[in-house]
This record gives C-alpha cells, sequence and structure tokens, in this order.
C-alpha cells in the first residue's frame, strides 16, 4: 500500500520513466554471463564451422564468453524449436539459415514454432549464392540455353537435391515454375551425393551450394556453371552470370544469421548487432567466411526481419505448388 502510494504522488512525467528502467538497467548491464549460441546440426558442417569462427570475437566484443552449443535433428528443427521457447533475455540464441528459420516449418508438421512470430532476428551474418551446373552432355552453354533445351524434352529433365525439402530443392523448383519446365526430383542424402550423381549423368541440373568437389569439376570440364542465384554476380564465381540475366525476377540466396527469442528485450539485441557488426568487419575474418563460400554481411535487426517475413511466403507457394515434405 505505501508503494502504491508513493507511486501516485509521482508527477506524471516520471512514470513512464519508471517503464524504462529495467531496459535501461538491462542496457547497462547485459551480458553479465555467458551467452549460448545454439547450432541446429551437427558438429563440423558448414552452419557449425561458421559459428565456431565467431566464437572467440564475438566472446571479446560482448565481454563475455559465448558458448556453442550443437542441438541437431529434424533438419534443424530441434534447436530451433528449444531457443524459440528459452527465456528471452538475450542469454539463448540460434545460428539459423534459410533451411530452419525459414523453410521447415513450411515441409515438417509440428516443429513447435513459428518462423516469424517466435524470434527476433538479430543480424544477418552471410550470404552467398547457390551454383547451377549441368552435365556436359547437356547442350547448352546458358541459362536461356538450358532452358529451350529442357522444353523439348518429352519426360522432362531430372535435376539432383540434397533431399526433399532441402533449399536446393525448393530453390530448383522455383527456377523451373518460373521457366515453365518440367522437372524430375531425384533426391539424394547429403550435397557429395548430389555432385556425384550429376558428374556421372544420372541427373542432368544441380542446383546447389559450390563446393571444392564441384569448383575442380568445373575447371576440368566435367560440369559446365550456368549461373549464380543471387540477384547480383557474386564475388564468389567471378564472371559467372545471374540466373535472373536470363529469368527475370529470379532470385536465391543462401543465408546465415543470429536470432533471439521473441520478447528478447531490444537494448540486448542492439548489443548483439553491434558486436556481430565489429567482428563481421575484421578482414580475416571476411577471407574465412569466403572459404566457407559465403561474404560475411551483417544487417540491421529489421532489415534481417523483413526479410525473413519475405521469404516464408515465397518458399510457401514453392512447397503447396510443388506438393514438397521433407521425408
Amino acid at each position: 500500500m505505501k508503494r502504491r502510494t508513493a507511486l501516485l504522488a509521482l508527477p506524471p512525467l516520471a512514470l513512464p520513466l519508471l517503464g524504462a528502467l529495467p531496459g535501461l538497467s538491462l542496457a547497462q548491464h547485459y551480458p553479465d554471463k555467458p551467452i549460448r549460441l545454439v547450432v541446429p546440426y551437427a558438429p563440423g558442417g558448414t552452419t557449425d564451422i561458421m559459428a565456431r569462427t565467431l566464437q572467440e570475437p564475438l566472446s571479446k566484443a560482448l565481454g563475455q564468453p559465448v558458448i556453442v552449443d550443437d542441438k541437431a535433428g529434424a533438419a534443424g528443427a530441434i534447436g530451433t524449436a528449444q531457443v524459440a521457447h528459452a527465456a528471452a533475455d538475450g542469454y539463448t540464441l540460434i545460428f539459423g539459415n534459410n533451411g530452419p528459420s525459414a523453410i521447415v516449418p513450411l515441409t515438417q508438421k509440428d516443429v513447435g514454432y513459428d518462423p516469424i512470430k517466435d524470434f527476433a532476428p538479430v543480424s544477418l551474418v552471410s550470404v552467398g549464392p547457390l551454383v547451377l551446373v549441368i552435365h556436359p552432355s547437356v547442350p547448352a552453354s546458358s541459362v536461356k540455353e538450358l532452358i529451350a533445351w529442357a522444353k523439348v524434352q518429352p519426360n522432362g529433365v531430372e535435376y539432383a537435391t540434397a533431399g526433399a525439402g532441402s533449399l536446393g530443392h525448393l530453390a530448383t523448383e522455383l527456377f523451373g515454375k518460373e521457366a515453365d519446365l518440367k522437372l524430375i526430383h531425384v533426391p539424394y542424402k547429403g550435397q557429395a551425393p548430389t555432385t556425384m550423381a550429376v558428374l556421372n549423368g544420372e541427373a542432368k541440373v544441380l542446383l546447389t551450394t559450390s563446393s571444392d568437389t564441384q569448383d575442380a569439376a568445373v575447371k576440368a570440364g566435367k560440369l559446365k556453371l550456368l549461373g549464380v542465384s543471387s540477384a547480383k554476380p557474386s564475388p564468389l564465381m567471378p564472371g559467372a552470370p545471374t540466373i535472373g540475366d536470363s529469368l527475370a525476377g529470379y532470385a536465391v540466396d543462401v543465408w546465415f544469421g543470429i536470432l533471439a527469442p521473441a520478447g528478447t528485450p531490444a537494448p540486448a539485441i542492439a548489443k548483439l548487432n553491434a558486436a556481430i557488426r565489429e567482428v563481421l568487419a575484421d578482414p580475416e575474418l571476411q577471407k574465412k567466411f569466403v572459404g566457407y563460400g559465403c561474404i560475411a554481411t551483417a544487417s540491421t535487426p529489421q532489415a534481417f526481419a523483413a526479410m525473413i517475413a519475405a521469404e516464408v511466403p515465397k518458399w510457401k507457394s514453392v512447397v503447396e505448388t510443388a506438393k514438397i515434405s521433407a521425408q
């Protein structure tokens, strides 16, 4: 009762300031304990390697240890769901990408989270293109020629992917939809088998992230590189045209970024964003990311949120049209 009486005695202008005090306190003291960065995949993959590359410099920038915690399963959905339901205090984060942060909830039932409503995006970390390669037997030297050839194949054209519901699967279906092609999906378990499938002629087309094996095959003339999926030419693939040059409006990026549970206080998001920007500005770290097939790229939380909000309905349309579900 005494506290209520004291509050009523305060000037009206002082009351809003009281509501701001928790945020001001957090801005001053956050972080004051270790931060857990969940990677929703097994150790050793690209996502895990990127997270561990950020670990030490991000710890220094924030003044607290950043602990990388691999929580694999269900194509990234298990670790992502854990973060969605964690305390919204800035101490549990997810190192997400297109898959669990946009696509998986569209292809799997009951993943336990909403990709837009349950997260507060912090910042992009990196972006990169998918690479379109074909078997040398295909009589095409450009995306335009590939589309023209594919249109006259009575039985359709086989394309390889790393699995049903993967980004490569959806991106190729989007390509076929926009080019009005009959494509036949041939799923494999992982990226390496897809490259071998096209090298062996089991499939004719592959749209996937770059790899050393693939790059070597292109240089040796065993695969033909036709283009990249990004909206603009990529410095990772010098001289390669964009698919959009031949198929207007087509653009797909592979992206990685850090998100917090929805409701995480704005001061915590701001401090995390500033630290990520500082870390990603380091030239040596940028070189490492190029080796991972991506360009280190920070963003504002608002821009990252807008990107995800646009990407989810885009892939939802593809999933529904092609009747895609994870298997």
